[in-house]
């Protein structure tokens, strides 16, 4: 079979027969008082009818209230990607298939035909066609008012822009000059670019559409200061943040913006429907309610969630599963982590200080660092030895992990490090036996964080211990999540922690365009990655032999055709961050607790954890949870 076919068959949406519809309990009253069509009406001409048994799952009941937490006002969005549908989406396998399309066409990897499901509706029934996809390609990407930077980075390959053509109502075609086998991938992402847009409710604020009065009107009492403003402000399809948007999701958005408990009800218009003929997702109602991270164990324990691991970090197992023995109706579950590293230090190369940029740009340093860090001391202490003791590598669950890579420059050697430093001729020091910058300066290295893992705090209280033996002080800023991402992006922090790649389990499928500069969410080269994202227009131009052969790489990569050729490419790749140590990787694999209902069925016992892909709980398709028992759940 040609990779190619074998394509088309992974995107090909099964063949089933339609089953009798059920009408959804939930609106069979407004079915009744003829506010809302009958469920024959609401449905595609081909729904996706999703095979619960193959799966190892139950057919579900509908009903109830499901109830998790967030940490912020802005978890809103995370019901963007726990809903996950997506034109086409990863299963629990990672393989992609069709979900809101019908089914895909590739033509050698640059021409991709979409194909609509006939009947497919928005939330508020209007009709999901073509036109939607045309609004946000004329009227969304190429408007410069809206989008002053113009079409988005991955509607190009090469330096070209692709071309978007609708043949039909039903029929949408991206095509690139050269192979793009990025584009599905991008597609199934927890956030991906939504190419698509509700046409009939957008155009009543752009001004090709809408007349200057209403327009004005519409602008003061928004309080904004233009009409693109105004559209942007109302076009939140992955923030999720505006009731009044159509969506594809299986919940809609019931509650205002800003507020501290927030409600989804489910989707009467969503596509997919189970064997019987049902409707999902089975759950009527999820309840978001907002609270302090360090909280959520606790509400966890009292048993105030149904379905949680936002907020739960390895530390809560302990006080969870003792809530759990002691009567709570709960399961604590205990999931594979995804991130490449629980816990990775990120030397800013771009940092402001060009005294500390060139220190820090030396590997020398960066491995030094590394060889100061007691992981197997970080480990008992903070996680039972249940953690590997690892740089920031590929998973050991991933085909493409290399135990070289993960061990290389891992080992508690602190005269190694003390050699390296030697050998950078760092060897002055203060009467305290902190070594000095070479402009005289102490080597205070602040490291800043988000402030919202005490686990992060705990392991760099250990590291600040070790890395005196360096000579080195290190200091530790909690900050904001977003003032610290500002701060990094800008280069106004030395250094930061957060998780290694979202994606620590890639094959050689997966697109490797984060291990190169092309983003400026990797902390250790943001203003490398502004350059790139940006076509040179912001940022720096990559420095070092290094960085831009992962740049070469990356795009060997893009046009390789074969799985040897890529899987070497990544391998190399892999070896390269091993070797430079731009995330200094200290834990791995520490398991993720999730608490789930002991009323709540088809949660996967064993699952990954994982923001990209697989889009947290998305991959495992929450629309098909259900209540055993929904009634008493609602009760409780």
């Amino acid at each position: 079979m040609s990779r190619l076919l074998a394509l088309l068959v992974c995107l090909a949406a099964p063949a089933w027969a339609a089953p009798p519809l059920q009408e959804t309990v939930f609106w069979a009253a407004e079915v009744k008082e003829g506010n809302l069509p009958p469920i024959a009406e609401r449905l595609p001409e081909q729904p996706l009818i999703v095979d619960l048994e193959a799966k190892g799952r139950s057919l579900g009941t509908q009903g109830g209230t499901l109830r998790t937490f967030g940490t912020r006002s802005k978890d809103v969005r995370l019901m963007s990607a726990y809903g996950y549908a997506r034109l086409v989406g990863y299963a629990a396998d990672y393989t992609l298939a069709p979900d809101i399309l019908r089914d895909v066409e590739v033509t050698e990897n640059r021409r991709f035909t979409l194909h609509l499901r006939p009947g497919h509706r928005w939330s508020d029934g209007a009709a999901f066609t073509s036109e939607d996809f045309r609004y946000w390609w004329e009227n969304v990407a190429q408007d410069p008012d809206i989008t002053p930077s113009g079409p988005p980075d991955f509607m190009y390959v090469d330096g070209v822009l692709g071309t978007v053509t609708f043949p039909d109502v039903h029929t949408v075609v991206f095509e690139w000059a050269n192979a793009n086998p990025n584009f599905l991938p991008q597609l199934a992402q927890a956030s991906p670019p939504f190419i698509y847009r509700p046409a009939h409710y957008l155009r009543q604020f752009h001004q090709r559409f809408t007349g200057p009065e209403a327009l004005h009107e519409a602008i003061t009492k928004a309080r904004v200061k233009s009409w693109a403003a105004l559209h942007n402000k109302r076009d939140n399809m992955g923030k999720f943040d505006n009731p009044k948007q159509p969506t594809l999701q299986p919940w809609i958005n019931a509650t205002a913006s800003g507020r501290s408990r927030q409600l989804f009800v489910r989707n009467p218009y969503y596509h997919r429907i189970d064997a019987r003929g049902v409707q999902l997702p089975y759950i009527d109602v999820v309840e978001m309610t907002i609270a302090t991270g360090g909280l959520i164990a606790a509400k966890a324990n009292a048993g105030e969630t149904d379905l949680q691991a936002r907020g739960l970090d390895f530390p809560d197992i302990s006080i969870l599963k003792k809530g759990e023995a002691d009567g709570g109706n709960y399961r604590t579950l205990l999931w594979e982590n995804g991130a490449a590293s629980q816990i990775a230090i990120f030397p800013n190369l771009n940092f402001a200080d060009p005294v500390w940029q060139e220190v820090m740009r030396d590997v020398r340093f960066r491995r030094a660092l590394s060889h100061g860090i007691d992981r197997h001391m970080i480990n008992r202490a903070l996680y039972f030895g249940l953690a590997k003791e690892a740089g920031m590598t590929a998973l050991s669950t991933s085909p493409l992990h290399d135990p070289q890579n993960a061990s290389a420059y891992a080992e508690y050697a602190p005269a190694k490090a003390n050699a390296l430093l030697d050998e950078m001729g760092l060897t002055q020091r203060s009467q305290a036996g902190i070594r000095k910058l070479p402009d005289g300066r102490p080597m205070e290295f602040v490291i800043e964080t988000a402030g919202e893992r005490q686990e992060v705090e705990n392991a760099l209280a250990i590291v600040t211990d070790t890395w005196r033996e360096l000579g080195i002080k290190l200091v530790m800023r909690p900050l904001d999540r977003n003032i610290l991402r500002n701060r990094v992006y800008a280069g106004l922090s030395m250094a930061s922690v957060w998780f290694g790649w979202d994606n620590g389990l890639p094959t050689a499928e997966t697109s490797p365009m984060y291990l190169a500069p092309t983003h400026q969410e990797f902390f250790a080269w943001p203003m490398w990655g502004q350059y790139y994202q940006s076509k040179g227009e912001l940022g720096e131009r990559p420095q070092g032999t290094a960085p831009n052969h992962l740049l070469a790489l990356a795009d060997r990569w893009n046009r390789a055709t074969d799985t040897a050729t890529r899987t070497a490419i990544w391998r190399e790749m892999l070896q390269i961050h091993a070797e430079q140590v731009y995330g200094i990787g200290i834990l791995s694999d520490a398991p993720q607790p999730v608490v789930v209902s002991k009323l709540l069925r088809n949660v996967p016992e064993q699952g990954v954890w994982a923001y990209d892909p697989g889009a947290h709980f998305g991959v495992h398709r929450i629309d098909e949870f259900y209540f055993e028992e929904p009634f008493q759940q609602v009760v409780q």
